[in-house]
Order: structure tokens, then C-alpha cells, then sequence
């Protein structure tokens, strides 16, 4: 989703006879440096959305509590509020980004607010600051299971909150078993698709942009996961909705983006001009999936029927996932 081009990160050249630092390593590093205030941005988010879910529950009023009334006590759950409130800043996060990346390489806009090279930084420090923001989630989802399994020594409780969080099928209770492994899916792909961009100059750049285009399949595996498995949009209701409803922009831009794509090599053309026909009948495939799934979210919007459950009289009283015994 970025063009192939990379200057240094000030713009300039190299003075002749100076031997410059191997490209991957300028990058990343200049990346990281630009990315602190980004970052930043990111913990005040996380720490505002922490402050509101713990707010919530101490009030009674926390959907997490109707999902699982157990947990009505924000002092002992605290690391999972603050693994729901990462995930919810990482999927911000990740939607900012795809949504960069996706103007980037569509159809060239007449008018930005910001020059090129701003947006294609901001994509690569905003795809930093999500991976890092997943990696919180999980670690803390991580921390709150060692934490729940107080029947066990210290040993088994980090294996099993090692493995429930990290290896995919170990968990094995309700919706996560499901909706887990698709969050450890996103996550294990994010991490190399997003880091391939400064290795590209070995891996070569039609590599790089064929591999690449997989990050939209993280960002909808972020999606699914929150979907599936966030207490906060588990009922039909208007957190759902605007959920769903953020995608329309993003489908939106996909589609174009398939439709008219920066690149020319990358552009439709006629049947056999330069294509194989298989492949050309890949894109139209692709970009007849783009506009159904751009129907479907207005359709899912517009009726609401958006997959929630509806929120029960008596709410279930079992924890999601039973402690081991001795």
C-alpha cells in the first residue's frame, strides 16, 4: 500500500563518497523515533478508554458485567479492562492505518492536506503503534488468565496463560474458542507483514507488494475478533452498529482502490492485454467481492440485523473458562 519509493527520512541524499547506512535500518530506526508521539496518542487513548470501561463497571453499568456477571468487581479485573482497552485503541489504530494505506495506493487524491511522504510515514508509524497495541492485548488477556488461575502453582498458571493467549486451539471454552485463534491469526501476521516493509529492498519490491496486500486480512481478522468476542459489542445495540458502520469508509476504499489503483500495472485493462485471463478474471472476481461486501455493511447498517445477541433477562452467572484443580 506504499509506493516504492524511500528517500532518507529528511528528504535528502547522501553526499558522494559517503557510505550510507543499509536502507532497512535507516528507516526503522527514523520510523520508531517519528512513531513516539504517535505512541503517545496511543497510551492517553488506551488510558481515556480504560478510565471509561472501570468507570463503567464500578457503576453497574459495564456490558462486560451483563456478559459476565462474575466479573462485577473493576478493582480484581482490572488487567482484563485494561487488555479490552488496548484492544479497542489497537483496532482505532489499525483502522487509521489500513484506511492511510488504502488512500495511498487507490486513486490519487487532487487535494491532501499533508504531502505524500507525511502520509506514508504516518501509515508506517500508525502500523507500528498497532502492532504494539495488539501485543499489549494480548499480553494482558495473558496476564489476567495467570492471574485467574489461583489453584495452581505459578508455573502451570503461565503456561496456561501463556497457551490460552498464544497458541492457537488452546483455548477451548464458549465464543473464544473461535474467536481467539482469529485474534492470534491477526496478530501473527501483522507483525511480519508490517516489518517486510524494511526488508524490502532484499526481498525485492514485487515481493514485498504481493505480500503486502495481506494486511487487509489482519485488519479483518481484528475485526471478526472484536465482533465475536468484545463484551462491549456483544449486544445487538449501538456499539455494534458503529462498528459496522466504520467499515463502510474502509470498504469503500478498498473498492476503489481495486477499481483504480495507483499503479498502472495493477489496473483491469482488457481480457489478455498484457494479463493471463485466469488472472484477469481474479481481479474482476476481487473487485466484484469488494462491491458485494460494500452492499452487504449498508445492508447490515441500514437493517441492523448485525449479528448481536440479544441482552437476556437473567444474564449466565458461569465463568467463561473453569480453573484447573490440583
Amino acid at each position: 500500500m506504499l509506493s516504492d519509493a524511500s528517500p532518507d527520512e529528511d528528504g535528502t541524499t547522501a553526499p558522494p563518497g559517503r557510505q550510507r547506512p543499509p536502507a532497512d535500518r535507516v528507516a526503522l530506526r527514523g520510523d520508531l523515533r517519528s512513531a513516539l508521539p504517535d505512541a503517545t496518542a496511543a497510551v492517553v487513548v488506551t488510558a481515556l478508554v480504560f478510565a471509561f470501561l472501570y468507570a463503567r463497571m464500578e457503576s453497574g453499568a459495564s456490558d462486560t458485567v451483563a456478559v459476565m456477571p462474575f466479573m462485577d468487581d473493576a478493582g480484581t479485573y482490572w488487567m482484563y479492562l485494561l487488555s479490552q482497552a488496548f484492544g479497542w485503541s489497537g483496532l482505532l489504530w489499525a483502522w487509521g492505518t489500513v484506511m492511510l494505506g488504502l488512500l495511498l495506493s487507490g486513486p490519487r487524491p487532487t487535494r491532501l492536506p499533508v504531502s505524500r511522504r507525511v502520509l506514508e510515514r504516518w501509515h508506517r508509524t500508525t502500523s507500528l503503534t498497532t502492532m504494539a497495541l495488539m501485543t499489549a492485548h494480548a499480553l494482558m488477556f495473558a496476564a489476567e488468565l495467570v492471574r485467574y488461575e489461583t489453584k495452581v502453582g505459578w508455573a502451570e498458571r503461565l503456561w496456561v496463560g501463556f497457551a490460552d493467549s498464544f497458541v492457537p486451539g488452546w483455548y477451548d471454552s464458549g465464543t473464544g474458542r473461535i474467536a481467539i485463534p482469529l485474534g492470534q491469526g491477526a496478530l501473527y501476521l501483522a507483525i511480519p507483514l508490517g516489518l517486510l516493509f524494511y526488508v524490502r529492498h532484499r526481498i525485492g519490491a514485487n515481493t514485498w507488494r504481493r505480500l503486502h496486500r495481506f494486511v487487509i486480512v489482519v485488519y479483518v481478522l481484528s475485526v471478526w475478533h472484536t465482533l465475536l468476542y468484545g463484551t462491549n459489542v456483544w449486544y445487538g445495540e449501538w456499539p455494534r452498529t458503529v462498528l459496522w458502520l466504520l467499515q463502510v469508509p474502509v470498504a469503500l476504499l478498498l473498492l476503489a482502490r481495486l477499481l483504480r489503483p495507483a499503479r498502472r500495472a495493477e489496473r483491469l485493462g482488457r481480457p489478455g492485454g498484457g494479463t493471463a485471463r485466469s488472472g484477469w478474471w481474479l481481479r474482476v472476481a476481487g473487485r466484484a467481492a469488494a462491491g458485494a461486501v460494500v452492499v452487504g455493511l449498508v445492508v447490515v447498517v441500514v437493517s441492523g440485523r448485525d449479528g448481536g445477541r440479544d441482552r437476556p433477562s437473567h444474564p449466565p452467572a458461569t465463568a467463561p473458562h473453569s480453573q484447573e484443580t490440583d
